[in-house]
């Protein structure tokens, strides 16, 4: 039997509590909460697939960079230190990000597509970004994949 990603982070919680690993086990309790919450929200209690585990993480991982963001630029550095760490955490069982090169890559090829059919300009846009997203899903944040799609439109 294949384990879940929610029972690996509850493995992973249990070995951070008995390390005394406080960043860890502080950052995989919040996270679980997180994926419970999820579990309850709708009108009848079910149990997360993977894939709706990894976007609990996505999102979390995510929260965690705009807060970092945030105390960075309020001169709070202890807490963006915090914020990173925990990201840091959250990354480890997120899919490997994509590079720049690769990323660059695909949205390129899109692009082409996207010409090939007809769209340009400005209003290829959203053209191009129906055809990366299911790509590079969990591999790159939206907003830097917006920026790529921007970029290469206007070039």
């Amino acid at each position: 039997m294949t384990t879940t990603l929610k029972s690996k982070l509850h493995d992973h919680l249990n070995a951070a509590i008995k390390e005394r690993d406080e960043l860890r086990s502080s950052t995989l309790r919040l996270t679980l909460a997180a994926i419970t919450k999820e579990e309850v929200a709708g009108k009848e209690k079910r149990e997360l697939s993977d894939d709706e585990v990894l976007k609990v993480i996505t999102r979390e991982a995510k929260k965690r960079r705009e807060a970092a963001d945030a105390f960075a630029q309020g001169g709070r550095a202890e807490q963006a230190e915090r914020e990173k760490a925990e990201g840091e955490v959250l990354a480890e069982y997120l899919p490997k990000q994509l590079s720049d090169e690769e990323l660059n890559a695909i949205v390129a090829a899109a692009v082409e597509e996207a010409k090939a059919a007809g769209a340009e300009g400005p209003r290829a846009m959203g053209a191009v970004m129906k055809i990366v997203n299911p790509k590079v899903a969990g591999q790159a944040e939206g907003g830097r994949v917006a920026a790529a799609v921007k970029r290469l439109l206007q070039g």
